[in-house]
């Protein structure tokens, strides 16, 4: 007789949403299991409140936001570190490979500099997030090629310009007010989150994760080469373009909410192909999930491990280097 065994999307769908029943919880002011689920249903149907009135604003106003980001942005960032890795054919690929987050910080330094608004802010870092990865994009075409080398190269190249563009405007920065906003924008965090920051994104993040999804079966054709993907009917440009396109728009929108958080691309997808394999089409489905619980769990850490906020790139790095020198390790033995 033999065992059904469970579906690993199954139990990470089941573990993320314990994950967001449990961050509602948590914290420095505890709410209960019972009080937690006693304001979402009085959302849904009238009921008379048992609970203090603070625990609705705890739970509504400042926990949801942020699982409901966590969610978000931890999926995008695995997502697209994910699709990165598979038309790339590298397993150290990230979401930052192409100046991402260089051009994300670019924009929000900017904006800090000029004293506007964080939607401005939000705004300006979604277009210097997507503007890098066009002159990454540019440059491949100025070298006539669509090698997916050329493409690492020239992200290489504006990361560079953009850390150096980043570093005039923090020069710039006067040092008491602006300076910690954009130090602290670089180091991730979800603690001023709101659902009227969230929406807006909501679009453009479900758009290119729907198109990530649809397309994933073709990521396998990439990793065999650009040749062998040609003649098996895949037009290598139009697909790489299209993925690049939209792993960009989720990593751009993902830091454009929270800032940068660092490692999420590149751990994530790891975890994911020791879970499922290679095969981005369940790869891709398992490490949204996964990337949601993860970015979940570290964000409750973030608020609930000490008395002052904890930046969730620190957490992350934490995690991230001793898995980074996991992979370094494991490349190397399958070299000799």
């Amino acid at each position: 007789m033999t065992r059904r065994r469970i579906p690993p999307l199954a139990v990470l769908a089941v573990l993320t949403a314990a994950a967001g029943v449990g961050a509602l919880c948590a914290g420095r002011y505890f709410v209960g299991v019972r009080d937690v689920f006693g304001v979402l249903a009085s959302r849904l149907v009238p009921m008379e409140p048992a609970w203090d009135p603070s625990v609705e604003k705890v739970v509504l106003l400042l926990r949801l936001p942020r699982i409901a980001a966590a969610l978000l942005i931890g999926s995008s960032l695995a997502v697209s570190g994910a699709t990165y890795q598979s038309i790339f054919k590298n397993q150290l690929a990230a979401p930052e490979l192409l100046g991402v987050f260089q051009g994300a910080c670019v924009g929000a330094a900017a904006a800090i500099l000029l004293g506007a608004g964080p939607f401005f802010v939000q705004g300006t870092a979604l277009c210097g997030g997507v503007l890098s990865v066009s002159v990454a994009i540019l440059i491949t075409r100025l070298f006539r090629s669509d090698s997916s080398a050329i493409l690492v190269l020239s992200g290489v190249i504006v990361s560079g310009v953009m850390r150096s563009v980043l570093g005039m405007l923090k020069y710039a920065m006067d040092a008491e007010t602006q300076l910690p906003s954009i130090t602290y924008w670089e180091l991730g965090s979800l603690s001023d989150m709101t659902f009227r920051k969230l929406l807006p994104i909501v679009p453009g993040v479900a758009a290119a994760m729907a198109v990530l999804l649809a397309m994933r079966w073709q990521f396998n054709l990439l990793s065999l080469g650009d040749d062998e993907a040609r003649s098996l009917g895949v037009n290598v440009t139009v697909v790489r373009g299209v993925t690049v396109a939209c792993a960009t728009m989720l990593t751009s929108c993902a830091v454009c909410l929270s800032g940068t958080i660092a490692w999420v691309g590149l751990v994530i997808p790891y975890f994911g192909r020791l879970l499922v394999g290679p095969d981005s089409v369940r790869l891709t489905p398992v490490v949204a999930f996964m990337g949601a619980l993860f970015l979940i769990v570290v964000d409750t850490a973030a608020r609930s491990l000490s008395g002052v906020e904890i930046p969730l790139s620190i957490l992350t790095g934490l995690v991230g280097a001793p898995v980074f020198i996991g992979m370094l390790y494991r490349q190397r033995r399958n070299v000799r």
